[in-house]
């Protein structure tokens, strides 16, 4: 008998219900890749937690693999916390299909556990969770989503009491505790009296401290926010709850909302990903802003924690900004806001991001912190040194931190600084497109490409892994004509100087990530993904700009030399 009909027979009875034991039963007379898919693997806690597609299965989310990770996480809190008097918990759902049932299983769970739960009314943003975390002194938050992943993923993120998602030590340690568990130890017996549905304070807590902390004095009193033309769509998803509340209350009254969009819907049937990092997503708002005449696009995923920007290029055509560039465009904002610096300050972004936000931070003359990918490592810096001062940063993936009283990527507070920098640039005459030239020929001008392969199922996560070990056996020599100069294997935790055959020591924690780099400062990343079945690849070049006139020359050099390295990788 193979191990994953081994696994499926276990579930022909309690304390699985009936209509599971029906339709595991229906996967084993089967006895196809679908029985193996659900069953060869149990799902396990990512960069982002723990993702996977909806149905019966070990690796497959459904009430059984959610409230035995959730059993673990109630057992590891006890274990924390054993002299707290009550321990509390926060749970928020998304827009997707059973994100409503599976946080009543995890509510159920938790307080048949006697941990008192704080549940969210209706559908909230992830920001919003990680900032309800530390507002309600809660020891742990958990938010059911399966952020931008495709409608049959479900999920969820787990953070801590700090509003951060978990990191080692504790993330293997919650793991072991689930490992330990049988499905019949799962508590399912939920404590009505332990369950409390939340009301709007939180809310308005979040948005007030999402506009403090996002909002400027503009340029001489004029009304620069409410002249910025606006067009926003939540693709579906959460923000919608929040972003346009926020807006308004900062002074944005010129909002056009992508209304086909607007209803929260967990099959996403406007686009084909939920996702801002896909052009084809923004479609929609594009078409509007051109109807609308809009200066500025922005659209969030459905648990809004990303962004993506579309702004006006120099012949006035709407253009979207890649996730470094908003990243790059919002942190030189903040920090150009900030004021005298006192020494203390510093921004943040990872290995797989671009390389100018090191070269912003010395600009400004502030501290850099460079971690693993995931807005926990960030969220990780900022609990590690409270004396310093986090001033924003994030990552290529359309994420966004502004200061620290949200833990995560956060796009509803990102929306408002963004449009604060347009307005700001506006009432200068400039515009956000040319303040990127700007920079780009104040400390370099950089090109970055993202490429992600998707491997599905057991066998494409073969492929992934094989994949990173042919990289780390047979090296890249050359990128583009020019010679490896540095490999940094993350896995390892060595960086390797090729030219002087030396090793150092890298100082972060083990992730399975490799990084080339060349003399001229091109560097090409490979990762898998920890939220999705796919392999990135991030292709950085660069060149010098010498004049803001020579722009767009440089830029298609630039994508030329991008589209050899793709070629000559085979991941075109």
């Amino acid at each position: 008998m193979t191990k994953p009909k081994k696994k499926a027979k276990e579930w022909l009875q309690e304390p699985f219900d009936q209509e599971t034991q029906r339709i595991t039963q229906e996967l084993i007379d089967a006895d196809n890749e679908e029985l193996v898919e659900a069953f060869h693997d149990d799902l396990a806690f990512g960069t982002g937690g723990m993702r996977g597609i909806m149905g019966v299965g070990t690796n497959r989310i459904n009430r059984y693999t959610l409230g035995k990770n959730t059993q673990g996480v109630a057992n590891y809190l006890h274990e924390q916390f054993p002299n707290k008097e009550e321990i509390s918990v926060a749970i928020a759902y998304d827009c997707r299909r059973n994100s409503r049932s599976l946080a009543d299983v995890v509510a159920e769970v938790l307080s048949a556990n006697n941990i008192r739960v704080k549940l969210f009314p209706s559908l909230r943003p992830t920001p919003l969770l990680s900032y309800a975390v530390k507002y309600l002194d809660c020891q742990c938050g958990i938010v059911l989503t399966a952020s931008h992943n495709p409608p049959e993923y479900n999920g969820y993120k787990v953070y801590w009491e700090d509003g951060g998602q978990l990191v080692p030590p504790q993330d293997n340690e919650i793991v072991k505790r689930i490992s330990s568990l049988r499905f019949s130890d799962i508590k399912f017996k939920k404590q009505t009296d332990k369950i409390d549905i939340l009301d709007e304070k939180v809310d308005q807590a979040f948005i007030r401290e999402s506009v403090a902390k996002a909002s400027f004095r503009l340029n001489d009193g004029n009304d620069n926010r409410s002249k910025l033309n606006v067009v926003f769509t939540s693709l579906h998803g959460t923000a919608i709850t929040l972003n346009p509340k926020v807006l308004e209350q900062a002074g944005y009254t010129n909002l056009n909302i992508v209304e086909e969009q607007a209803e929260p819907d967990g099959e996403f049937p406007t686009v084909v990903s939920p996702n801002p990092e896909e052009p084809e997503a923004l479609k929609m708002a594009l078409e509007l802003a051109d109807r609308k005449n809009a200066d500025i696009v922005i659209g969030t995923d459905p648990d809004a924690d990303r962004l993506g920007v579309a702004v006006r290029d120099l012949n006035g055509k709407m253009t979207i900004l890649n996730g470094n560039q908003a990243m790059l465009l919002m942190t030189w904002f903040l920090l150009h806001q900030h004021g005298e610096m006192k020494g203390n300050e510093y921004i943040a972004s990872t290995i797989v991001s671009t390389p100018m936000m090191k070269k912003l931070a010395d600009h400004f003359k502030v501290d850099y912190q460079e971690t693993l990918t995931g807005f926990k490592w960030i969220a990780d810096v900022i609990k590690r040194h409270p004396e310093k001062d986090f001033i924003g940063g994030g990552e290529e993936s359309f994420g966004f931190m502004v200061g620290d009283f949200v833990r995560d990527k956060d796009s509803i507070t990102s929306t408002l600084l963004i449009c604060e920098l347009a307005a700001y640039l506006n009432s200068k005459g400039s515009s956000v497109y040319e303040k990127l030239i700007e920079l780009y020929k104040d400390i370099g001008c950089y090109h970055e490409k993202l490429v992600a392969l998707v491997k599905k199922g057991r066998k494409g996560a073969e492929e992934i892994d094989q994949k990173m070990s042919d990289l780390r056996e047979d090296p890249l020599k050359q990128i583009d004509g020019e010679p490896v100069i540095r490999v940094a294997d993350y896995k390892k935790q060595v960086s390797y100087d090729i030219q002087n055959e030396k090793k150092m020591k890298l100082d972060l924690p083990a992730s399975n990530v490799l990084i080339y780099h060349t003399a001229s400062g091109t560097k090409v990343c490979a990762r898998p993904s920890g939220t999705e079945p796919k392999i990135k690849f991030y292709i950085s070049v660069n060149a010098q700009l010498e004049d803001v006139a020579e722009y767009e020359q440089l830029k298609h050099q630039l994508e030329k030399k991008v589209q050899r390295i793709t070629s000559e990788l085979g991941i075109t």
